[in-house]
């Protein structure tokens, strides 16, 4: 699947407010060696450099094209990139801080991976991730059902996973309590504003569409999309702000953890 940093980076305010959200729990540690897995085109990832300057700070991510972008632009001497398979890393034993935001919900493995992670990690090391929890949406769960009607269903059925991707708060907080780490774990859902005269459509085209954009050929993909836009748009009705501004409100579930290893 062939990622676009550029379409990734639009809404880059709200895309980046998880991002900041997470690091803002962190205001008490100071790590040496900080990884951040799945780190995109790294814009983000300058923020945990910029956090701790006397930090190693590492991103990494499976995409070429993420990471050719991350290491073009002008970033700290303190901040490093590079290509690795998330379903094959481990953390090294120096590691103070795994940080990861956005990225775990595209591995149906995650769970198994996470919780070898957590066990290969030093005591006193930290872990900070978050994913969307967004799955049973209606901007997710009527993609899966364009996806599966008869139309497409010999094309893409099966390629988009269902509303159990990411599971809930509590089952996280247990993994986290069973490696030995003391959890913090909660949920946010963000009222995001969006402007523009398809912003649900435009949105999924950089994250959710992907899978689909990869399976199809570029006209069934356009009429994929025009399927789905026109299923979602009545569930994401727009609105005029009193400036006369066309707004549309797009709740988006994200589910954070924090967590702290310690001495067993």
């Amino acid at each position: 699947m062939k990622w676009d940093p550029a379409k990734y980076t639009e809404f880059s305010d709200y895309r980046g407010r998880p991002y900041k959200d997470l690091l803002g729990q962190l205001s008490e540690i100071n790590p040496k060696k900080i990884v951040d897995l799945g780190c995109g085109p790294g814009n983000m990832t300058r923020l945990l450099a910029q956090r701790w300057p006397d930090a190693q700070v590492t991103g990494l991510d499976s995409s070429a094209e993420m990471i050719a972008k991350a290491q073009s632009a002008e970033h700290e001497e303190n901040l490093e990139f590079a290509l690795a398979d998330a379903r094959v890393w481990q953390p090294e034993e120096e590691t103070d801080l795994l940080f990861s935001n956005a990225m775990l919900q595209w591995l149906p493995e995650h769970r198994e991976l996470l919780t070898s992670w957590l066990e290969n990690m030093k005591v006193g090391s930290y872990v900070a991730i978050q994913m969307p929890g967004n799955f049973a949406s209606p901007s997710h769960a009527l993609m899966r059902e364009v996806a599966e009607s008869p139309k497409w269903v010999h094309k893409l059925g099966g390629i988009l996973r269902g509303g159990t991707v990411v599971g809930e708060p509590d089952e996280y907080q247990r993994l986290l309590l069973s490696a030995g780490f003391q959890a913090n774990v909660w949920e946010s859902t963000f009222h995001q504003l969006l402007m523009g005269d398809d912003p649900i459509v435009d949105w999924v085209r950089g994250t959710a569409l992907l899978p689909v954009k990869a399976t199809l050929n570029s006209s069934e993909y356009v009429e994929f999309e025009n399927d789905y836009r026109a299923a979602v748009s009545a569930s994401y009705p727009s609105f005029q702000a009193p400036d006369g501004t066309r707004l549309t409100n797009f709740p988006f579930r994200r589910l954070f953890m924090v967590g702290h290893k310690l001495a067993r």
